[in-house]
């Protein structure tokens, strides 16, 4: 006894190469999708000339950057720490860096000035 007849072989033929067309149609050229021009407002123009891999926007300011990095970490910070240690720990000058004055009284004489501290008046303290 045969499976199908000859009507439902020609039918499942007929849905096999209409499925494997469908598939076929299915799959996209290198030109598709096809989309309409992307309309940008100023700013989105703006931005997306900008950004261009190599516009020139983008390689002076890369070229800044640089510049900038290097400044910063070969010469600014450097020249920071070399300046903090020579002002706050290898300062010899005296009173370069005065962290308390000392006590002066009279007759004493000041080292920066070289003039001497003159006594105190003696005032009448009675009538308080």
């Amino acid at each position: 006894m045969p499976l199908y007849t000859p009507d439902e072989r020609l039918r499942q033929e007929q849905l096999r190469v209409l499925r494997r067309r469908w598939l076929k149609d299915q799959e996209l050229s290198p030109r598709e999708p096809v989309l309409p021009p992307e309309k940008l407002g100023p700013v989105d123009g703006f931005w997306k000339r900008f950004l261009e891999p190599r516009s020139l926007w983008r390689l002076s300011m890369f070229k800044v950057y640089s510049a900038g990095v290097f400044t910063l970490t070969r010469f600014l910070i450097p020249a920071w720490v070399v300046h903090y240690c020579v002002k706050y720990h290898i300062n010899d000058k005296p009173y370069g860096i005065v962290s308390l004055k000392p006590r002066l009284y009279p007759g004493d004489v000041v080292l920066e000035t070289g003039e001497e501290i003159p006594p105190m008046k003696e005032e009448d303290h009675g009538h308080h």
